[in-house]
């Protein structure tokens, strides 16, 4: 971990969503990362919709001071297919928390401010959390872009795991495959990927959300509400007791790498017919390329909610760590 006064600074690529924003939320609260800027993308949800969800989140912390920048509204070439039978049409599980946020956001749009930040080299970090559309449109105003950033974590793909919207694919990758494969094709710089492999294995359970409850009543409840819909979603598709909550997962990874473990491979996007959005990872190196990402296989996921829910809650991390082993609720 790093010390006090040296917060890493991040800007945070999102589609939210309720994991997007249970993400945004740790994130914003963290003391260990700066965000600098929110740059919003079409996939879980429409931008419009999208963009009122952050502001709600950076109200509920009082950091109205972040810039939020419009980004694309639509995939590159296929047609955009939101993920609103998951998140709920308002992509907050249908509770309208954000239904009445009046939003603010910059007149520049998403890729130019990308263009136009990575111009440089800047001490700054990227946390791509849904469809990679802004990050492929701008590279295309700035090939330098991966070059001039700090890191670049993207929760997407699947190794090993199966997919969540195809047998073979994530969503975020399925939903502008085109996007994904340019930006793993020409980032410039390594790709860190926390794919279904490991956010599988992050299920927020009734037990861990009663628990919330009891430790912070105000932010429990708002819990509550948000993933109430996800909790159907997983029951009926998947018979998951709980919810997965994917994005969290990458921002606590950015912060401590020690929670997950992985490998370096080389990586392509599949953008067409049934494997749409796969992501091949040339893990016995068939190709003979030099590795463009951190393929994720391993988590720790008690070491994970001790984290993320110290944070969020406002509880100190001994007293979480302390109940997830009195009360087995890791397990």
């Amino acid at each position: 971990m790093k010390g006090v006064g040296e917060m890493r600074k991040v800007i945070i690529d999102s589609d939210p969503g309720i994991d997007d924003s249970l993400a945004l939320l740790y994130a914003l609260k963290s003391p260990e990362i700066d965000v600098v800027a929110i740059c919003v993308v079409a996939g879980n949800v429409p931008v419009e919709i999208g963009v009122k969800n952050v502001y709600y989140c950076l109200d509920l912390v009082n950091r109205r001071d972040i810039p939020v920048y419009l980004g694309a509204t639509e995939p590159l070439v296929v047609p955009f297919v939101s993920a609103q039978d998951t998140h709920g049409f308002d992509g907050l599980g249908e509770c309208h928390l954000a239904q009445a946020t009046i939003v603010t956001p910059q007149e520049q749009r998403a890729a130019e401010f990308y263009a136009q930040t990575f111009a440089h080299p800047q001490e700054i970090s990227v946390i791509a959390l849904g469809p990679l559309t802004n990050i492929a449109q701008a590279l295309d105003l700035n090939v330098n872009l991966g070059l001039n950033m700090q890191r670049f974590v993207s929760m997407g793909g699947a190794y090993l795991s199966h997919g969540n919207c195809s047998p073979v694919a994530e969503y975020n990758y399925w939903c502008d495959p085109d996007a994904a494969k340019i930006v793993y094709e020409k980032l410039g710089c390594p790709i860190e990927m926390v794919g279904l492999d490991v956010t599988r294995k992050i299920v927020l359970t009734p037990n861990l959300l009663q628990y919330s409850q009891y430790l912070n009543p105000q932010m429990g409840e708002i819990l509550a509400k948000i993933t109430q819909f996800y909790f159907d979603f997983h029951w009926q598709q998947e018979h998951v007791l709980g919810c997965v909550i994917n994005d969290p997962l990458a921002v606590a990874y950015f912060i401590h790498t020690q929670l997950c473990s992985g490998f370096d491979s080389y990586v392509i996007i599949e953008n067409q017919g049934v494997s749409r959005g796969q992501s091949l990872v040339d893990a016995h190196d068939f190709w003979r390329k030099p590795a463009n990402a951190k393929i994720l296989t391993q988590v720790d996921s008690t070491a994970f909610f001790v984290e993320f829910l110290a944070i969020v809650l406002d509880v100190p991390h001994e007293v979480i760590a302390q109940d997830m082993k009195n009360l087995k609720l890791g397990e």
